[in-house]
């Protein structure tokens, strides 16, 4: 009599009474991990630019939008569909569901990497032609193509360890494969000049593989038998979601593309430089947070998207915490962007600054927006998700057609914010159609009172001399920072925080004091 498969051991126990603590672990799990992976990968962006100068640089960005492009069309948005499908099946507490969800998925992830392998290599003459204006780089693009085949089976392992809730896993292979990327990466551009760019893009694309699979193979128990009809069954809702992301992606991907072409039109291509500066560093401290909110959040929420009392508590809980982690570095971005400008760039990109806050603005719409867009995606709601990124794209593409000749580069931002904006009040009112869903009392407050913080720190630099604005600026984000703090230290037990950070806090009274020997 053959034996029932366990379930897998999943990051996951009955659901607690609050989710806070969870919440905060992932966060600072992927978080971390994000940090480090930052770190490698400006040590390997410098370090290819000292080898290959500006035009390998170059070639390297071309060769990587080929292969984001081509991992978006062929791709089905199978790394974010397959965390839901995994999720659900999780939720249910069959393993044999489980299992066959998990067989599924690396059969659909291995299927569409060897067909969109065999795509790219097929017009690999063509792509150099269009992209290069020669055939060249038919041979590179063909090493790409065997990149997309590794990257799109490594996503499909990611996803399922996403699903289950392995968070720390899928921390250790971000860290691990850029790493060992690197340092395949490095010899390979040394020795090979430009000529190995794209085979040591493959290369790490290889490693990653071998990694993602090593730490995955035993995530789940191989399924007993899984049937012809249960495989299409199953890929068949995958990918029915998977198109939903995929339209998603090709959107952000397009309107990212027109609001550069708007920039470079109406001011030029050294405007559309610091239009790039002011994007990539408005992101980068939010972007840990929301990498933690897709890793860890999206998956639990997945799992229990039915419930509509369950889903709105995980919901507020999570709002709350990217909220309380999120002000404080938007407020301190906002007051110090000369500073931040000149550490990541330098002097030339000056005039990004005042783009720059306009950004942090946005994000802080994005964080708020965020939660309440993945209960749409939890709850398979395709054509609401699809149409929240077409109304986004529109606004935002349409904004910045209309305020860039009236307020030059600053109208970009002012576009990326009201974009936000109105995404966060269309989601709002979608998720509270879809589920009842009502901020809780304890979020109203605290966003009262970032927007109220933000608002003044901002508002400074208009209204005061740059030397008071950027001291009440400081004033703002000691004051925010002080109130997440002793927010966040209510919101977890005390016995579960280190010893020596409960001194700490002690110390600064946000805790009591600590007894000798706890």
């Amino acid at each position: 009599m053959p034996v029932s498969p366990s379930a897998p051991d999943v990051e996951q126990a009955p659901v607690p009474k609050s989710t806070y603590g969870q919440i905060l672990r992932s966060t600072a799990l992927v978080g971390g991990s994000s940090v480090v992976n930052l770190a490698i990968g400006i040590l390997r962006a410098k370090t290819m630019a000292l080898i290959l100068g500006k035009s390998g640089v170059g070639l390297n960005g071309l060769y990587g939008s080929i292969s984001n492009l081509a991992e978006a069309l062929v791709g089905m948005g199978i790394n974010s569909s397959g965390v839901r499908q995994i999720a659900e099946a999780v939720g249910t507490g069959d393993a044999t569901r489980i299992a066959k969800a998990a067989a599924v998925l690396r059969r659909v992830s291995l299927g569409l990497g060897v067909g969109g392998a065999l795509l790219l290599a097929a017009f690999s003459r063509q792509i150099s032609i269009l992209t290069f204006e020669n055939d060249g780089q038919t041979l590179a693009v063909c090493f790409l193509a065997l990149g997309l085949l590794f990257r799109l089976i490594s996503a499909g392992q990611g996803a399922l360890l996403q699903g289950i809730r392995r968070i720390s896993d899928v921390a250790k292979i971000g860290v691990l494969s850029a790493f060992f990327g690197t340092v395949i990466t490095i010899p390979l551009v040394y020795f090979l000049k430009e000529r190995g760019v794209a085979l040591s893009l493959a290369a790490s694309s290889g490693v990653a593989l071998l990694i993602s699979w090593w730490i995955s193979r035993n995530a789940v128990p191989a399924a007993t038998a899984v049937s012809v009809a249960e495989v299409r069954h199953e890929a068949l809702d995958l990918l029915k979601l998977g198109t939903a992301f995929m339209a998603s992606a090709l959107l952000m991907m397009g309107g990212a593309y027109v609001i550069r072409a708007i920039v470079f039109k109406q001011l030029g291509l050294e405007a559309t430089g610091l239009y790039q500066a002011a994007w990539s560093l408005g992101g980068l401290y939010t972007n840990f947070i929301l990498q933690a909110m897709g890793s860890d959040f999206y998956p639990r929420l997945s799992a229990v998207a039915s419930d509509d009392g369950e889903c709105n508590r995980l919901v507020n809980e999570q709002a709350k915490v990217s909220l309380l982690l999120a002000g404080t570095g938007i407020i301190a971005t906002i007051s110090f962007a000369p500073i931040v400008v000149n550490l990541f760039y330098d002097s030339g990109f000056s005039s990004a600054v005042s783009l720059l806050r306009w950004i942090c603005l946005g994000t802080a719409m994005q964080v708020i927006s965020w939660p309440l867009g993945i209960v749409v995606v939890a709850r398979n709601a395709k054509a609401l998700f699809l149409w929240g990124d077409s109304l986004w794209t529109l606004v935002h593409i349409g904004l910045a057609w209309f305020l860039m000749p009236i307020y030059g580069l600053d109208g970009a931002g002012m576009a990326f914010f009201g974009a936000y904006l109105f995404h966060a009040v269309f989601n709002y009112i979608v998720v509270a159609r879809l589920s009842g869903f009502r901020w809780t009392a304890g979020n109203l407050e605290a966003g009262a009172i970032y927007l109220a913080l933000i608002s003044v720190a901002f508002g400074g630099f208009f209204l005061l001399p740059f030397v008071w604005a950027v001291s009440l600026g400081l004033g703002m984000a000691l004051l925010s920072g002080a109130y997440s703090l002793r927010a966040l230290v209510t919101l977890v037990s005390p016995a579960s925080i280190p010893v020596s950070l409960r001194r700490l806090l002690a110390g600064m009274g946000l805790l009591p004091s600590v007894v000798p020997g706890t």
